[in-house]
């Protein structure tokens, strides 16, 4: 029987090449990837195609590229880019150009990788966190939470997954453990004592894909997904066990943070901040025991840290 399409925008990042490589290695699966990147001939996108994907070129600033992607697919993962261009606008034009594109092309199963608008919890007029941009909190936060209305009022098929911190960032987004002038490592986040939901980018994958296999159970839910809730000193525990030397965990301030002067500090302060202030309704909207469900290899930060921590830059 001829395998359903599975469209997988972000082929080359983290969340769709998690599930690229799901599909890929499900060979006796009912599916097949098609892996969109906006360049075939990159190392990752060559090496997509030598694993069994179609490979694909669209854009999400092209919605004709991306009808041409989504054409005779049953499923499509769709997620936008916030950290190549830190536009909340240009993520609600491109999660537009999707829903255009997967209604166009009478896509049975979307699922879009959304987070929550803070907005609801934090309105523009409460000043315990800075309103950025004039007019959101969590500006990658908020821009996809609002971006859900064009999916349901779309009437599209679709599942919003809300993900999680993913470890892989203290690989690739300068996360993890850093010396401090003292020499010693320490992993810095304003989150106090609460307790912060994370998972492998991988891990996020292998969800999607049994959302996908089990549409019907999921079209019209929304799912949060996560490998483990941990406080700060549980994930410097766990990395100081993984990398074998002491890392501490640095308890600072959301102001502070946010005036670390990197790009996007401010956003990532407040998304903190609101992950800090309202931890219940976070870490309440991402079960591990459902994650666990759709994924069964669902793995912790200390499975996690044992296959990556050799690929963790460690200053």
């Amino acid at each position: 029987m001829e395998k359903k399409i599975i469209a997988v925008i972000g082929a080359t990042g983290a969340q769709g090449g998690g599930l690229v490589n799901a599909i890929i290695n499900d060979p006796d699966g009912e599916f097949a990837v098609r892996a969109i990147t906006r360049d075939v001939n990159t190392d990752k996108a060559k090496k997509l195609a030598e694993s069994g994907a179609e490979v694909v070129a669209a854009d999400v600033d092209d919605v004709e590229s991306l009808k041409r992607a989504f054409d005779n697919a049953y499923g499509a993962f769709c997620v936008t880019f916030f950290w190549e261009h830190l536009s909340p606008e240009k993520e609600l034009a491109h999660a537009k150009s999707l829903v255009e594109a997967a209604r166009a092309a009478g896509v049975k199963h979307v699922i879009w990788s959304t987070l929550e608008d803070t907005r609801k919890w934090i309105p523009l007029t409460d000043n315990r966190m800075p309103t950025l941009m004039d007019k959101y909190k969590v500006p990658h936060f908020d821009a996809k939470g609002e971006a859900n209305a064009f999916f349901t009022e779309a009437g599209l098929p679709v599942t919003l997954l809300h993900t999680s911190f993913y470890w892989d960032n203290m690989i690739y987004f300068g996360m993890g453990p850093k010396k401090g002038p003292d020499g010693k490592l320490a992993i810095t986040f304003p989150i106090a004592d609460k307790k912060l939901p994370g998972i492998a980018a991988e891990d996020i994958g292998k969800c999607a894909l049994d959302i996908f296999k089990n549409g019907r159970e999921y079209i019209g839910k929304t799912v949060g997904i996560a490998g483990e809730h941990l406080t700060g000193l549980q994930m410097a525990a766990a990395l100081s066990k993984a990398l074998g030397r002491e890392v501490r965990y640095n308890a600072v301030e959301p102001e502070v943070f946010r005036n670390f002067g990197f790009p996007g500090a401010e956003d990532l302060g407040n998304m903190f901040q609101y992950m800090r202030d309202f931890e219940q309704d976070h870490c309440g909207a991402r079960s591990i025991d459902v994650s666990r469900s759709l994924n069964p290899s669902l793995q912790t930060l200390e499975m996690w840290l044992d296959r990556n921590k050799e690929r963790i830059p460690v200053e």
